[in-house]
């Protein structure tokens, strides 16, 4: 048995429900998933941890600054573990920009780390217009207008493939 930290940052809630799919994949192979908000895991001890990975939501494309302090200070400890990252945008809906190789997310912020992590993984993000405030909404409207995709204040649509979700979890049971 493993323990296994999972460190998220999610502007809206989507991201925790991606790491919540993958605690529920990873913990019928007997491991121990305890997930954190970035903000609140300088509190742990990550070297008592088997395993880490992080997850972090894209908004207005950019990555939350939290993540990128986290893995200044935590480097040391995260290149001593079996380790992965995971991004979520809504970019990766389109299958020429999903994948770890392609996305432009994923690729601007490893360029900005230090830090290599062993497994990397994209998963497309959920638009929801209603539970956006007014600025949020038009904003991601004009972003959707401008890579054709849904502008319908209405709209709520979840892009995620799960199934890449619990495989992820599987290449983390296996790390």
């Amino acid at each position: 048995m493993a323990r296994i930290l999972i460190v998220y940052s999610s502007t809206d809630g989507h991201t925790l429900k991606i790491c919540e799919t993958l605690r529920q994949t990873i913990e019928p192979f007997g491991h121990a998933v305890t997930l954190v908000r970035v903000e609140e895991a300088a509190a742990y001890d990550l070297a008592a941890f088997d395993k880490i990975v992080i997850g972090a939501s894209i908004r207005y494309g950019h990555h939350a600054p939290a993540v990128f302090d986290f893995i200044r200070t935590q480097q040391a400890v995260l290149a001593r573990k079996p380790n992965a990252f995971f991004t979520v945008n809504i970019v990766a809906r389109k299958p020429h920009k999903n994948t770890p190789e392609t996305n432009p997310y994923l690729k601007k912020f490893l360029r900005r780390i230090d830090w290599q992590p062993q497994h990397l993984a994209v998963f497309a993000g959920k638009l929801d217009y209603p539970r956006y405030g007014f600025f949020d909404r038009q904003m991601i409207r004009l972003i959707m207008w401008m890579t054709h995709g849904p502008t319908d204040p209405h709209t709520v649509v979840e892009f995620t493939d799960w199934q890449k979700v619990i495989d992820l979890g599987r290449v983390i049971d296996a790390m």
